[in-house]
């Protein structure tokens, strides 16, 4: 099976997952639609960023703050192993906040359905983020998605009222071996309920582990908990996942040009200052230095009336264009004194509403290359607010 084909297979897999969890501590995947190069997954607005950097930037949590995220993060495991859905790479990075930091489950790319357990009942793929996966995933003689995903939500605990990871080496088989034992202190400010919970999570024997219906009856756990409250619609329509695998043409939506997406490219005040011909030396090379090899003028007409402007003005004169997003390359028809002539033209944005255009001879004759520019902007006068020599003038 091509690498290609194990990657459309995992995007797919993925998008399915998302539409089958309905679920408040959940990302809500609302839509999927393609054009005939992307596919589109409008996915629900959450605002709040990763519950990790919440513990970068403000360490480790007191046990109430850290007690409801872990609740929400634990109704939230439950429902989706309720619909045979194994995350398999949970992790803080995974768990977004929205605008009420309420915490939500994200990034589905590693998860299994229970359909694809083998005949043993059991997951053969060891996958997921080394310091947060489970022991006898690493033992690769097979393992329940449940109690995986289960010892994971335990090391997130961890780190939400330790602040750093239960399980860490540089070295990877020591990690391993401290993972295989679960090796592991906890910090003396936990609770002593805490610890023990974590102890019962952490616990490298996956028969014995706790369960999420024990969890639900844990003394630590139950202090200020309250189920979640949603209202589930058995309604899930992947037909538009299918279309949108099976590239069906009818499903295909417009996306907009490159030329409509890309914007010139934002100059800012060193670079402008680094044009200055104080700070260029190009011109002591030049053979012939009477003219000058590049020139800018600026503008004040939006970015894609100049590039028309150019255009319309560049054909008349002989010259054939080339575009490619706020560049351009006129190229003449018709040989001079050293070959064809060839400008390379470039927009740039220096404010919302003003622009500069650079012309540059890429090719030909010096003369050439000055003749041609005052023929074109002469029939640019419009469009031109300043020439260079304007601008030194002002300088």
């Amino acid at each position: 099976m091509s690498i290609l084909f194990c990657l459309f297979l995992q995007i797919k897999r993925e998008i399915a997952t998302m539409k089958l969890i309905k679920h408040p501590n959940v990302i809500r995947l609302h839509e999927v639609m393609a054009s005939k190069t992307k596919i589109f997954i409008v996915l629900e607005f959450v605002t709040g960023g990763e519950l990790f950097d919440k513990i970068v930037n403000h360490g480790r949590m007191i046990e109430n703050e850290a007690r409801r995220y872990f609740q929400q993060l634990i109704n939230a495991v439950d429902y989706c192993h309720s619909r045979g859905v194994y995350h398999r790479d949970l992790k803080p990075e995974n768990l977004l906040l929205d605008a009420y930091g309420n915490l939500k489950v994200s990034d589905f790319g590693l998860s299994a359905l229970s359909r694809q357990v083998r005949d043993d009942g059991l997951f053969h793929t060891a996958c997921g983020t080394p310091n947060y996966v489970a022991p006898e995933v690493l033992d690769d003689q097979g393992y329940d998605g449940a109690m995986a995903d289960l010892w994971s939500c335990g090391v997130i605990l961890f780190v939400l009222l330790a602040g750093y990871l239960p399980f860490d080496d540089s070295n990877l088989i020591d990690l391993y071996r401290k993972i295989s034992v679960a090796e592991f202190t906890c910090p003396p400010w936990l609770s002593l309920s805490a610890m023990k919970l974590i102890t019962r999570i952490l616990d490298p024997n996956p028969m014995t582990r706790i369960t999420i219906p024990e969890i639900l009856q844990d003394e630590w756990f139950k202090k200020g908990y309250k189920p979640p409250v949603f209202e589930e619609k058995d309604d899930t329509n992947l037909d538009d996942v299918e279309a949108v695998f099976k590239d069906s043409e009818e499903h295909h939506v417009m996306e907009k040009r490159k030329e409509e997406e890309e914007q010139p490219t934002t100059m800012n005040a060193f670079e402008l200052i680094s044009m200055s011909k104080g700070l260029n030396l190009e011109n002591l090379f030049d053979a012939e230095q009477g003219f000058k090899r590049e020139t800018r003028f600026t503008s004040k007409c939006p970015a894609n009336e100049i590039i028309h402007k150019i255009e319309a003005a560049a054909k008349p004169l002989g010259f054939d264009v080339h575009k490619k997003n706020y560049k351009m390359r006129l190229e003449s028809s018709k040989a001079g004194r050293k070959g064809n002539l060839n400008v390379a033209t470039e927009i740039f944005q220096m404010a919302p509403s003003l622009h500069m255009v650079e012309l540059r001879k890429a090719k030909g004759d010096t003369l050439e290359f000055h003749k041609f520019y005052k023929n074109l902007s002469t029939c640019l006068e419009d469009v031109v607010w300043k020439t260079e020599e304007d601008m030194k003038e002002v300088n």
